[in-house]
C-alpha cells in the first residue's frame, strides 16, 4: 500500500473521528462553558488522554512496531503473535497494578497535575471524583494500543484509525444517557470515557482475532528477553515521542495557578488546533513507520530519505495553510464552534489568542512526527528522547516567562517556541547521519507554499471584518459566513499553488500508486 494511500485512509477516518469529538466539544461548551465543572473534567480526562497519545501515537507504537513487524518478516506471524501475547499480558498487569495505586492516591495525583486547585476545596473534590472514574480507561486503552500496533503492522489502518470515532461517539452517548443518573454534567462525561475506552478495545480485538493475530492477554506474564528489549525502547520513546504531552501535562499544572477558567480556555484552543494535527501528521506518520522500518531493514537508506522528504511535503501541504487559516480566523472559529448556552464572547475573547500561538507552532508540530520516525525505524528512541528533555526544560522556562506578561496565552506561546526548538534538533540530528537531506524540490516547495499560505491569510483578513454581522448572529448565520470564509480561503490557496506549480501532480500519482515494499 502506498504511503499517500495508507496516509488517505488514516487522515480520512481521523478527520471523521475530529467531526464528532468537535460535537463532543460543542456539548461540553454548551452544558459547562469555561466552568469549574469544566476545569475539574478537563484535569480528571487529562491523564488517561495524556496516556491515550503517548501510547497509541507515541512510545508503545514507536518500540513494539518496529519489533512485531520485523518478527512477522523473519520469524513468521505465529512467532510475532508469541510476542505480542507477552508484551500484551505484562503490559496489562503492570498497567492495573498503576491504576488501582492511582485510584487510591488520586486527590495527591490531581494536585501534581494541577496544584492551583488547593486553594479551590469544591473544584478539587469534584477533581478527584471524576478522575477515580476515569482511571480504568487507561487499563482499557493500553490494549488498544498493543492491538493497533499488530494491526498497523499489517498494514490493517483503517480498523486502528477508526477506533477513535468510537471513543468521541461513547462521550457524546455518556452525556446524554447518564445525565439524569449523576449529581453534574462532568461525571456523565468521565462515565463517558470509561464507555469509550471498553467500546474500542472491543473493536480492535475483533479485528484482531478476524486476521487471527488475536494477542493471548491471559499468558501469566514474564520478563522475556523479548519484552525486556521492548521495555528498553519504550522508556526513552515515552519522553522523545510524548513531548508534546508532557508539554501539555505542564501546561495544565501552571495554569491552575491562574485565573479559574485558564484550564479551560487552553483546552479548547488545544481542541481546535489539534484537528490538522491528528488529522494530517498522525495520518502520514503512521503510514510512514512501517515503511520505513522496512527500507532501513533492506539497507535501503537512499530510498528511506526520499521516502522522508516526500512525507514532509505531504504534511506541510495541509499543514501551512491549516496553520494560517488557524491565525487569520482564529475569532471566528471559536465563534461558530464553541460560542453557545454557557460559553460565551468574554470566553470567545481569551481563547482566540491562545488559538493563534497554538497555530504559531503546528507546523514544527507536524514535522516533529515525522522526523522522529526515522530514528524509531533505526531502533534509536533514545536520542529523541534525550532532545525531547531538552525541550521540556526550554518549555518550562518560556512558560513561567511569558504566563507572567500574557496569562494562559504566554503558555500557548511557550509550546510553540519548544516545538520549534524540537523540530530543528531532530533534523540537525538526522542530517548529520544522513538520514534527513532536504533535496531541491522540497526547498521550492517550501518557499511556494509560504507565498500561497500569505496570499490566503491577506484575503482571510480583508474578508473577515464583512461577514462580521453573521459572524455575531444566529447558529446558522456563523456557519455559512464561517464556512465561506473557509471556502474563500482554500480557493486562494489552491489557486496560488496551482498557479506557481507548487505540487507536482505526477509525483502525487506515483506516490499514489507505488507500494510500501520494494517490488
Amino acid at each position: 500500500m502506498s504511503l499517500v494511500r495508507s496516509s488517505a485512509i488514516v487522515g480520512s477516518l481521523t478527520l471523521v473521528s475530529r467531526v464528532f469529538g468537535f460535537v463532543r466539544d460543542m456539548l461540553v461548551a454548551y452544558f459547562l462553558g469555561a466552568s469549574m465543572a469544566t476545569d475539574a473534567f478537563f484535569v480528571a480526562f487529562k491523564l488517561p488522554n495524556f496516556l491515550r497519545r503517548l501510547f497509541a501515537e507515541g512510545a508503545f507504537n514507536a518500540g513494539f512496531l518496529p519489533m512485531f513487524a520485523g518478527m512477522v518478516k523473519t520469524q513468521g506471524r505465529e512467532a510475532a503473535r508469541q510476542f505480542s501475547s507477552e508484551a500484551g499480558s505484562f503490559l496489562l498487569w503492570v498497567v492495573s497494578a498503576v491504576t488501582i495505586l492511582a485510584i487510591l492516591f488520586t486527590p495527591h495525583v490531581v494536585l501534581l497535575m494541577a496544584p492551583g486547585f488547593s486553594h479551590e476545596p469544591e473544584k478539587l473534590d469534584l477533581a478527584v471524583a471524576l478522575t477515580r472514574i476515569t482511571f480504568p480507561y487507561i487499563v482499557f486503552i493500553s490494549l488498544v494500543s498493543l492491538m493497533g500496533g499488530v494491526l498497523n503492522s499489517l498494514d490493517k489502518f483503517a480498523a486502528v484509525a477508526a477506533t477513535p470515532i468510537g471513543m468521541n461517539l461513547a462521550m457524546i452517548a455518556g452525556l446524554w444517557l447518564f445525565r439524569p443518573f449523576v449529581p453534574t454534567d462532568g461525571h456523565a462525561l468521565a462515565w463517558g470515557v470509561v464507555l469509550a475506552g471498553l467500546v474500542q478495545l472491543v473493536w480492535l480485538a475483533w479485528f484482531c482475532h478476524r486476521t487471527g493475530m488475536l494477542p493471548r492477554l491471559w499468558l501469566r506474564p514474564r520478563l522475556t528477553p523479548q519484552v525486556r528489549t521492548l521495555l528498553n525502547r519504550i522508556a526513552p520513546a515515552a519522553v522523545g515521542a510524548g513531548v508534546m504531552q508532557i508539554n501539555q501535562i505542564m501546561d495544565v499544572v501552571l495554569a491552575s495557578l491562574l485565573t479559574s477558567n485558564a484550564i479551560s480556555f487552553l483546552y479548547y484552543a488545544d481542541r481546535i488546533y489539534e484537528l490538522p494535527l491528528g488529522v494530517i501528521g498522525i495520518a502520514v506518520a503512521t503510514a510512514l513507520l512501517p515503511l520505513l522500518s522496512k527500507e532501513i531493514k533492506a539497507g535501503n537508506r537512499e530510498v528511506a530519505v526520499r521516502h522522508v522528504n516526500q512525507a514532509i511535503m505531504l504534511v506541510l501541504l495541509f499543514g501551512l495553510p491549516s496553520a494560517a487559516g488557524l491565525f487569520a480566523l482564529s475569532t471566528p472559529i471559536i465563534q461558530g464552534l464553541f460560542q453557545y448556552g454557557r460559553f460565551n464572547a468574554a470566553d470567545t475573547a481569551a481563547v482566540a489568542p491562545a488559538l493563534v500561538a497554538f497555530a504559531a507552532g503546528l507546523p514544527a508540530l507536524l514535522v516533529i512526527k515525522i522526523l522522529s520516525n526515522c530514528f524509531y525505524a533505526s531502533e534509536d528512541t533514545k536520542t529523541p528522547m534525550k532532545i525531547a528533555v531538552l525541550c521540556i526544560g526550554v518549555n518550562f522556562v518560556c512558560n513561567i516567562v511569558f504566563m507572567q506578561f500574557f496569562a494562559h496565552v504566554g503558555i500557548a506561546i511557550a509550546t510553540s517556541i519548544a516545538g520549534w526548538l524540537n523540530a530543528s534538533l531532530l533534523a540537525r540530528t538526522l542530517h548529520r547521519r544522513q538520514l534527513f537531506q532536504p533535496d531541491r524540490a522540497l526547498m521550492v516547495f517550501l518557499g511556494k507554499t509560504l507565498l500561497a499560505c500569505l496570499l490566503m491569510m491577506g484575503a482571510l483578513l480583508a474578508l473577515t471584518p464583512l461577514a462580521e454581522g453573521w459572524l455575531a448572529g444566529a447558529v446558522i448565520h456563523r456557519a455559512v459566513a464561517l464556512a465561506g470564509l473557509v471556502s474563500v480561503g482554500g480557493a486562494v490557496y489552491v489557486t496560488a499553488m496551482l498557479a506557481t506549480k507548487a505540487v507536482d501532480l505526477a509525483l502525487i500519482r506515483r506516490l499514489r500508486r507505488s507500494r510500501t515494499t520494494p517490488a
